[in-house]
């Protein structure tokens, strides 16, 4: 039986009013436990209402234009009749934890669109460049009615699995005549890509482009596609001056259609479940440790063994560890 409170929040999210979903993902992120229990009532009861959407994860090395790019990217679908939620993740500050969250201001065209909706999060320090509640917050959109879900992430240099691991398709961004491009970007997000996109391919910096392109055809022959089923492209576009959107948008589909009718997208969202589920007992199972009574008793002794040298590292873990066994309460 859904509660009072969780039901005015699915109701919203349901007759798709925009402040009931940005509410609602507000609670998602909520890290007060009384808010997350809400959250979960919420997002299950959800979960049958999702749409079948597209959802697309997009990186790139600094200043390749990935807001700019993702605003002409969206400007095109909203313009093809399509409902976009963009999950756009801001670093946070590992010293304050605060994050700049400007994504809209930086898409100021794409925000005013009614069928349109940008959603700045903070990384609050999860790896992978997400936010640590992006799949929730995707399944929300999804009950929304948002049938084209963009994660832009954090930015290459840490690990993209966990982008890979919710998306359908893995677009990277890169850039031509900045040094050598092949250093620019790490091996394995280029085994993750499902397509290369090198942008800013106008004016003087056009047949730089098309030379970096050919640079990373050959470098794609070397690695191992991520799916036998599809041959990652290498295409060039601009985003300022709205070229070669339509062509990479022509791609995402083409590898949507192609992983679909061999079965292959629906066993990778299944995967994907399970990967949620994997992801939410590694963190249930950290707060349980920090809530468990014997452990909050013994912490700051060991902690403190360990910073003066009279305890090593790995017995200290090991004596925290087996404290678990002496209480059933976890």
């Amino acid at each position: 039986m859904l509660s009072a409170e969780a039901e005015s929040y699915v109701r919203g999210v349901l007759e798709r009013n925009n402040r009931s979903l940005a509410k609602t993902i507000t609670l998602v992120e909520s890290v007060l436990p009384s808010r997350q229990k809400l959250a979960r009532e919420i997002v299950e009861h959800l979960l049958p209402h999702r749409c079948k959407a597209v959802r697309v994860g997009i990186t790139g090395v600094p200043g390749v234009g990935k807001s700019t790019f993702i605003e002409s990217l969206g400007m095109y679908l909203v313009g093809k009749g399509h409902r976009l939620a963009v999950l756009a993740v801001d670093p946070s500050s590992a010293r304050s934890g605060g994050s700049i969250l400007a994504d809209k201001t930086r898409m100021e065209r794409l925000s005013a669109e009614e069928n349109a909706f940008i959603r700045p999060s903070p990384s609050g320090g999860t790896l992978g460049g997400v936010a640590s509640r992006t799949r929730e917050t995707m399944a929300v959109c999804e009950a929304a009615g948002y049938d084209i879900i963009i994660v832009e992430t954090v930015g290459v240099g840490q690990s993209e699995t966990a982008v890979a691991s919710m998306v359908d398709f893995f677009l990277v961004l890169m850039l031509a005549g900045a040094g050598d491009e092949l250093q620019g970007i790490k091996k394995g997000i280029l085994e993750l890509a499902d397509a290369i996109a090198i942008n800013k391919a106008d004016g003087d910096n056009l047949e730089k482009a098309r030379r970096a392109r050919r640079e990373y055809e050959n470098a794609l022959h070397y690695l191992s596609p991520v799916s036998p089923n599809w041959t990652p492209p290498v295409l060039t576009c601009s985003a300022l001056k709205m070229l070669g959107i339509e062509a990479i948008w022509s791609t995402v589909m083409t590898h949507h259609r192609k992983l679909e009718a061999v079965g292959e997208l629906e066993a990778k969202r299944r995967q994907q479940a399970l990967a949620w589920m994997w992801t939410l007992l590694e963190e249930g199972l950290k707060e349980r440790f920090h809530q468990h009574p014997a452990v909050k008793r013994r912490l700051p002794e060991v902690i403190g063994a360990v910073q003066r040298g009279d305890c090593a590292p790995t017995r200290a873990a090991n004596e925290l560890l087996f404290l678990l066994d002496k209480d059933s309460d976890i």
